[in-house]
């Protein structure tokens, strides 16, 4: 397939490439000037692509937004998490409605944070949104999406805490466990809607073509609480997990991005990504430890 992809330089845009590029042709959206073939300049900020880059694109796949954690969440901050999700998951739809050859399919990024804090419920892609700074900005960052033309299939992966050993969260549970100092978050209760990095490409790369749109929950269909993980990444790595800090201090020192960020209970399921028949390599928190062991040895 010819790939169109939009945030194609954050964790899982540049593990995705990878991904992609064993089987099909991935051009990438940019906003400086061009440096090869393969990639195209845009401003989605002042709402500007040439239409001909969705009319090449077999599927367009959207992966903007600036990190969650990327900064503490000042207002000006807060206004930069609504609009690097929006504007250019914006630009996209227009341009897509502009042309008289639209892609096929749309993947557009959402996450787990659509739900809330939703304690134990288990959480399928039919629950309902919650009422937290995130679930706001993951409802009008789909909706966005949804604007796409009535031919495109639209697919929001509402992607769960991708464990990548060079970002997001797992560096910052890993180091302390190999200086043995293991530690957990908060009550340590609280469900992580968890997912290798190796298993969430290679489900963005199924939803191309699985017959699936909409809502698409991406977390492992083993929920697992913090303390389930931190104890099973302690273990892989024959190290304790000693400490917990107290949630009470982590809000009092990043405030609401520690609670959202890492002390919401989201029990997410994968009902709709397993029925349509995806399997995972990293199932379960022992798996996702015995990865991750493999590879800081390799």
């Amino acid at each position: 397939m010819r790939i169109l992809l939009a945030g194609a330089s954050g964790t899982i845009g540049t593990a995705l490439i990878r991904q992609l590029e064993k089987n099909h042709e991935v051009t990438r959206l940019v906003r400086r000037a061009p440096r090869e073939p393969r990639e195209i300049r845009w401003n989605p900020a002042a709402g500007e692509l040439d239409v001909s880059a969705v009319e090449n694109a077999d599927a367009v796949i959207n992966l903007s937004g600036a990190g969650i954690a990327g900064g503490l969440w000042t207002r000006s901050y807060k206004e930069t998490l609504y609009s690097s999700r929006i504007m250019p998951t914006r630009t996209l739809v227009q341009a897509m409605r502009a042309a008289h050859h639209p892609p096929e399919v749309f993947i557009s990024q959402s996450a787990s944070g659509y739900y809330g804090d939703r304690g134990d419920d288990v959480l399928t892609e039919a629950a309902a949104s919650g009422q937290t700074l995130l679930a706001d900005i993951c409802r009008r960052w789909e909706a966005e999406a949804l604007g796409a033309p009535d031919s495109v299939r639209v697919v929001l992966p509402r992607t769960g805490i991708v464990m990548a050993q060079g970002g997001g969260a797992l560096p910052n549970l890993l180091v302390p466990i190999r200086l043995f100092a293991g530690t957990s978050l908060g009550p340590g209760r609280q469900w992580w809607p968890w997912i290798s990095l190796n298993d969430e490409v290679r489900a963005l790369e199924f939803l191309l073509t699985a017959p699936l749109s909409g809502a698409v929950n991406l977390s492992a269909p083993t929920p697992a609480t913090l303390d389930t993980i931190t104890l099973a990444l302690g273990k892989a790595f024959s190290r304790p997990v000693w400490f917990r800090v107290p949630a009470s201090l982590l809000k009092a020192v990043i405030g609401q991005l520690g609670y959202e960020l890492l002390l919401v209970s989201t029990r997410m399921e994968p009902r709709k990504l397993t029925a349509a028949g995806f399997t995972f390599d990293e199932p379960t928190p022992e798996s996702l430890a015995s990865w991750v062991r493999r590879l800081t040895h390799s």
